[in-house]
């Protein structure tokens, strides 16, 4: 089974950067480390609220640490998304990384289409987007040097989708597409 380690937090830091951005063109408002206030404020108050002034706000987003965004992609990421019951590294951290910049939901159903090029599986999942056991029944019992190029396609696809409906977001695709492809 793969499992959290320094690793995939380095590979994290270099995809999502260390600075304050506050891009007027990103649907999840100021981050850092790759943590929007979005994300944040879903959160709460008493995970949120960084700053511990009883609000959540772009200040939250500034004072957040590398520790505690590196705890919070491994919490609501990682453990929530159940990544450790891949048994192969590479595509766990694969599938990891797409779900910090596209949404779990959607990075799961990328990885839900990308079986479909496994051949001899009776059961495969649907794309629901759900993490569920077809699935990682599915992930499991395909070889991960065919399953990792079949994912990267899709999130490939789906980046310049993402750009062929919103031209704003065709300065982030040279980069989605790198990250799409590593």
């Amino acid at each position: 089974m793969s499992r959290w380690s320094d690793t995939i937090a380095a590979m994290l830091l270099l995809h999502e950067g260390h600075a304050y951005v506050d891009d007027p063109d990103d649907a999840g408002g100021p981050s850092r480390f790759g943590v929007s206030l979005r994300e944040l404020r879903r959160l709460g108050g008493l995970i949120g609220d960084i700053d511990n002034d009883g609000d959540v706000d772009a200040d939250d987003v500034r004072a957040l640490t590398e520790l505690q965004a590196l705890d919070f992609y491994r919490t609501h990421f990682w453990d929530t998304g159940g990544y450790c019951r891949i048994e192969s590294q590479w595509v766990a951290e694969k599938i990891f990384d797409l779900a910090v910049n596209v949404g779990p939901r959607q990075a799961h159903k990328m990885l839900q289409r990308a079986c479909r090029a496994g051949n001899g599986l009776v059961r495969y999942p649907i794309d629901d987007g759900i993490l569920g056991p077809v699935t990682i029944a599915a992930v499991n019992a395909l070889d991960a040097d065919m399953l990792v190029p079949a994912l990267r396609s899709e999130a490939a696809g789906f980046y310049r989708l993402l750009v062929a409906l919103n031209q704003r977001h065709a300065k982030y695709l040279t980069g989605w597409l790198a990250r799409a492809y590593e």
